[in-house]
């Protein structure tokens, strides 16, 4: 009985060495390491291909109230490589029908992945009235969560892994400084307006040079 409860105390201490060894390397490890030593992780990005639409939006009503003219609108974030699957669907007011639309923008260097091919990542932030602060906009995507239409994209990495990369994607936004020995090109945001009315849908496309414009088409 001695001898079984020494192996199990030995067992769990080796357990417990083990679990705090593998917490102080995901805790020290960086998306430096990620980029420049995981396999997965580079072919994953190789997976990005030029997008064209990454999303829309339109006016599911305006009215005036006490004065002010106030629009709702319902956004759609499309679907990684289809632009008729939706991914996430929100409704915003807004007030006033001058409406701002913020996208992040991540590019990486031809040295980042396996094809030596430059990949970028297209994040929606938020949206905002020409009457609001950016900082007072409705999130679209959160900080730090795994963006709706990136989902399993990462899915082959550990979940330790996963998590650092976005949080560092998200981070890295305020710190350029650190872009360059992350393997990342560039991480900026685009913000595009567009004063909006009823009957009509605004599809927001991105060009070969990363910039989100939006094209006006009839909702029929």
């Amino acid at each position: 009985m001695r001898k079984f409860i020494k192996n199990f105390f030995g067992l769990l201490v080796l357990t417990a060495v083990i679990f705090a060894a593998g917490a102080l390397f995901y805790g020290t490890k960086t998306v430096h390491d990620l980029l420049g030593e995981n396999k997965k992780l580079k072919q994953a990005i190789v997976t990005l291909t030029q997008e064209e639409q990454i999303g829309y939006a339109k006016v599911v009503r305006q009215e005036p109230r006490d004065g002010n003219l106030y629009s709702t609108i319902r956004f759609v974030e499309t679907a990684r490589g289809n632009p008729l699957e939706t991914v996430l669907e929100r409704e915003y007011e807004i007030e006033g029908d001058i409406v701002h639309f913020d996208a992040l923008i991540v590019t990486f260097s031809s040295q980042a992945v396996i094809d030596g091919k430059e990949r970028s990542l297209y994040l929606w932030r938020r949206v905002y009235g020409e009457n609001q602060a950016p900082s007072a906009g409705f999130a679209i995507e959160e900080d730090g969560v795994v963006p709706a239409r990136y989902r399993g994209l990462l899915n082959r990495l550990r979940l330790p892994e996963q998590k650092m990369f976005w949080s560092a994607v998200w981070e890295l936004a305020n710190d350029p400084e650190a872009l360059q020995q992350d393997g990342i090109k560039a991480i900026y945001g685009n913000a595009v307006y567009k004063k909006l009315k009823p009957g009509l849908i605004y599809v927001f496309k991105i060009s070969s040079s990363g910039q989100v414009y939006p094209e006006t088409v009839p909702d029929l």
